[in-house]
């Protein structure tokens, strides 16, 4: 089983087209999802955002599948908008929402609700290591979501080399 670590962990990074899956509610895809995603990508950071990454015609299902899976973390904008959907409807959001919570590395962002009022929702989000724009802008919180795709970067390859080395 050993052996195949260093093969696991190559097709891993290989297979990653993206630095983060962006989840975020419908009603917020134009302004703070934009926002978000604008202030990662001048972080650098590659993201998989529905508004830029669907294209006319698509399967919208298949391509959140195929995101999530060449994703390497994934972020939830967790807004007023977000609760209510986690609230009312078992939408595309909420599917994205449990595929995400299976990952090691989920980060929510909360932008105008506090992390109790997340926990009324969404238990298992709200126990996740999170960023709130109570404490942070969103161009902080993007600074520091570059930062630990950048540490993620760096682990990987001391990974891939310790492999290959032993």
């Amino acid at each position: 089983m050993r052996d195949l670590e260093s093969v696991r962990a190559a097709v891993v990074t290989r297979t990653q087209v993206h630095d983060v899956f962006l989840c975020h509610a419908w009603p917020d895809r134009q302004a703070d999802a934009t926002d978000l995603y604008d202030l990662l990508r001048g972080e650098e950071v590659s993201v998989w955002f529905s508004e830029v990454t669907l294209k006319l015609g698509t399967d919208m299902r298949v391509a959140i599948d195929k995101g999530l899976a060449t994703s390497r973390i994934g972020i939830v904008l967790v807004t007023p908008a977000m609760l209510d959907k986690l609230r009312t409807d078992r939408s595309v959001a909420s599917s994205e929402l449990s595929a995400l919570l299976r990952r090691s590395l989920l980060v929510p962002v909360l932008h105008g609700v506090s992390f109790e009022e997340l926990d009324q929702v969404s238990p298992m989000l709200a126990s996740r290591g999170g960023l709130s724009t109570k404490e942070d802008s969103l161009a902080v919180i993007a600074e520091k979501i570059a930062e630990l795709v950048g540490e993620l970067n760096g682990e990987e390859a001391d990974a891939l080399s310790s492999a290959s080395a032993g």
